[in-house]
């Protein structure tokens, strides 16, 4: 990936983590609400920005837009309703939008280096998939670890 693509994805990241950041404590249905109308208007808004490119380049700036939006409806309902599986959905998510920008950076190169670049975009989803699903039975191996000794406490 090029370092304007990682800078970009790390922003919208970052972006997202905002959002989490003022989202913490209790929500309530209709500041869900609110927050998912300002994350379709922003992608909405992404999305316009990307009309000004074309070929591949709008391809790449839309996969961005919808990996953001992905990404932050995922830690919305993260925060809206916490559990495990919410935090390994918007590892998944983040998993995918980075995929999905990553694919499309693909459709720029021929021959061996396009089979190559799929390939290594494939790998590196496999491995954040599997580090996700890790993070989540780690979690409940803990859970149930902590359980097992209030028990005998």
């Amino acid at each position: 990936m090029t370092r304007t693509t990682l800078t970009v994805l790390a922003a919208a990241i970052g972006l997202a983590f905002g959002a989490t950041a003022q989202a913490e404590g209790k929500m309530t249905k209709s500041d869900q609400t609110n927050a998912e109308a300002a994350i379709e208007a922003d992608y909405k808004a992404a999305k316009n920005n990307c009309e000004g490119s074309g070929g591949n380049a709008k391809d790449i700036c839309e996969a961005r837009a919808k990996g953001t939006e992905r990404v932050a409806l995922a830690e919305l309902h993260a925060n809206y309703k916490p559990s495990r599986e919410a935090r390994y959905e918007v590892q998944v998510a983040k998993a995918d939008a980075v995929y999905s920008v990553a694919i499309e950076e693909c459709d720029d190169k021929a021959g061996n280096a396009k089979d190559v670049c799929v390939k290594e975009a494939d790998a590196t989803l496999v491995k954040a998939k599997a580090d996700a699903k890790v993070d989540r039975v780690a979690a409940d191996t803990q859970q149930e670890s902590a359980m097992k000794q209030a028990d005998a406490s």
